[in-house]
């Protein structure tokens, strides 16, 4: 047995297999405690923070100082309620032979984690040095029905300094206990089983990989060099989902719901993303749940500049560019840019493609597009106020996305509506074999119209148009986030840009179950001892925390409540 590069003299209380955010808060909230943490990770020391690093920071905050100063009146009422209706926990009753259903824990992780959200979130983290900035988003608007999914306020709030600064604020503390003996890392180290004794989980096996210099995000080898096994009275396995894993996404493919598994896929993801803790906590006597349920963005723009394979770049959208289907048919209500991601991608399932267009102006581009990424907002991710005042408040669209706008295979700009669907056609044309069928420029031109004669008077009766109006009136949207509205053929607001949006992998809703100090449960519904999960492996919390949809900000703020769980749970063992 190979010892690799974890120190054998060091006896851990528990053992953290993954040291992306969920892991990191794990390890932090044990230390607190004085306890002795092992942390194993395929990946390299450039990597600790894991996907969480590339985010946009977002965070899902209930009734904070943001939102009351905005004018937003939230409540934990009110967010449940809206929580509940994306939710739609339908599996909450026993199974035929006695076994909890699905969500039996899933739904209460979500009453806590939204409790936590409208209490201590905001001051257990900004202890830790992390603030927010003062302008608060609208994600997810919803599909219009007040009881049904959407948030009905914003409730989005952008991390001052995006994922990288996330991570920072539990990274620090971790790094300082490696310093004070607490923490031992084992990089390099792939666990590919768990040990089992006596019904307990007491350690992991794997294999030792070959060193990586590779930076951050990029692929590395699957080089074995030797073996371990290690153990601990405690494991908590955050390994994250399946983002990356087209095939285990394809197998899991909820079809009745969603359509067909789109046959163009880009990740949103790293590589490392490959949901292989999934089947090993199963091995180990963990119950996986609720496998059907997943997230992905319908808004995916091919990366001109890659850092993992397939590398995908969301569009986190204003609602005013139009959405037409690959057969330049307007997409019906309400399926508008930033409203429904799961409802939107079912439609677009319906169709028999995989893709679709936006339709805007170089008004709305500049107003209402950004880019989800930490690397493509490096003016909060550097939290340079200067800079981000310029970049925002100033003419023309940020840097990246203008970048994209000029390099993005999936964008065109032209001065005529005829040239633009003639670069449309030519973007389709550029695949071997195209993915779908030429556009009708005639086609789009009458919708177009229609929608723009709407704005002759201060009447309308095009649903986009009252969203787009009703966005207005929250003062972020009016300020820097919701274009005025205007018509889409006046020159005075072009040039016309179309972009082709591809289908972004991203995230796993389903998981690990677990109850609520994040210990796994076994099939019969008994915990599993020593076996704790936590974050997106999870579900983050209780195997689908977020049921069938998610209201957005919801994913970093899982990773940290059910990995401080997990590590409370330890410091209290």
């Amino acid at each position: 047995m190979s010892q690799g590069a974890v120190d054998q003299g060091f006896e851990p209380d528990a053992i953290v297999v993954g040291s992306g955010l969920a892991g990191l808060v794990a390890t932090y909230e044990a230390t607190r405690a004085g306890k002795r943490v092992l942390v194993l990770d395929q990946e390299n020391r450039a990597n600790l923070g894991g996907q969480a690093f590339w985010s946009l920071g977002g965070l899902f905050l209930v009734d904070s100082p943001e939102q009351r100063r905005m004018g937003i009146t939230d409540s934990f009422e009110l967010a449940w309620q809206d929580w509940q209706g994306s939710a739609g926990f339908d599996r909450v009753a026993p199974d035929g032979d006695g076994t909890p259903g699905q969500d039996h824990w899933a739904r209460q992780w979500a009453e806590a984690y939204v409790r936590f959200a409208a209490t201590e979130k905001r001051d257990y983290l900004r202890a830790l040095g992390l603030k927010v900035l003062p302008f608060v988003g609208w994600a997810e608007r919803g599909r219009g029905d007040a009881s049904g999914h959407g948030n009905s306020v914003p409730r989005f709030h952008l991390t001052w300094g995006t994922g990288p600064e996330v991570v920072r604020v539990f990274l620090e503390p971790v790094l300082a206990a490696e310093e004070a003996g607490l923490v031992r890392f084992g990089f390099r180290h792939r666990v590919d089983e768990l040990v089992v004794a006596d019904g307990a989980v007491v350690g992991v096996r794997g294999a030792v990989l070959e060193p990586s210099t590779a930076e951050r995000g990029v692929a590395s080898t699957r080089v074995e060099t030797g073996t371990f096994e290690l153990r601990a009275p405690a494991v908590v396995v955050t390994t994250g989902g399946i983002g990356h894993n087209h095939q285990l996404i394809r197998d899991n493919w909820p079809a009745d719901r969603l359509g067909p598994a789109p046959q163009h896929m880009i990740s949103g993801v790293p590589a490392y993303v490959d949901g292989r803790g999934l089947g090993i906590a199963e091995a180990g006597g963990a119950r996986l749940v609720n496998s059907d349920r997943m997230w992905h963005y319908t808004e995916g723009i091919h990366n001109w500049d890659p850092i993992w394979p397939d590398h995908a770049i969301r569009i986190i959208p204003g609602p005013s560019a139009l959405w037409f289907d690959a057969t330049g048919q307007r997409l019906p209500a309400p399926n508008y840019p930033g409203f429904d991601s799961l409802g939107t991608l079912a439609t677009i399932g319906a169709t028999g493609y995989d893709y679709t267009w936006f339709v805007l102006t170089q008004s709305i581009i500049e107003k209402e597009f950004a880019l989800s990424g930490s690397e493509q907002n490096p003016d909060i991710t550097g939290k340079d106020i200067k800079v981000m005042l310029k970049a925002r408040l100033a003419k023309g669209a940020p840097a990246p996305v203008e970048k994209f706008k000029t390099d993005g295979k999936d964008f065109v700009v032209a001065d005529t509506l005829e040239s633009l669907v003639a670069g449309m056609n030519a973007v389709v044309a550029a695949d071997a074999p195209a993915r779908g069928p030429e556009l009708d420029v005639d086609v789009l031109r009458r919708q177009i119209e229609a929608r723009d004669a709407e704005l002759d008077n201060g009447f309308s009766k095009d649903f986009q148009l009252m969203a787009v109006n009703n966005a207005r009136r929250s003062r972020t949207d009016k300020l820097i986030r919701v274009a005025k509205p205007h018509k889409v053929l006046d020159p005075e607001h072009g040039p016309l840009i179309a972009v082709r949006l591809n289908i972004l992998t991203r995230k796993t809703l389903g998981g690990i179950a677990t109850d609520l100090s994040s210990r796994a449960i076994s099939a019969s519904g008994a915990v599993v001892p020593g076996l704790y999960a936590a974050g997106e492996v999870a579900g983050f919390g209780g195997g689908g925390v977020h049921g069938y949809n998610a209201l957005e900000g919801t994913f970093l703020g899982g990773c940290i409540f059910s990995g401080r769980a997990a590590g409370r749970a330890i410091a209290a063992g």
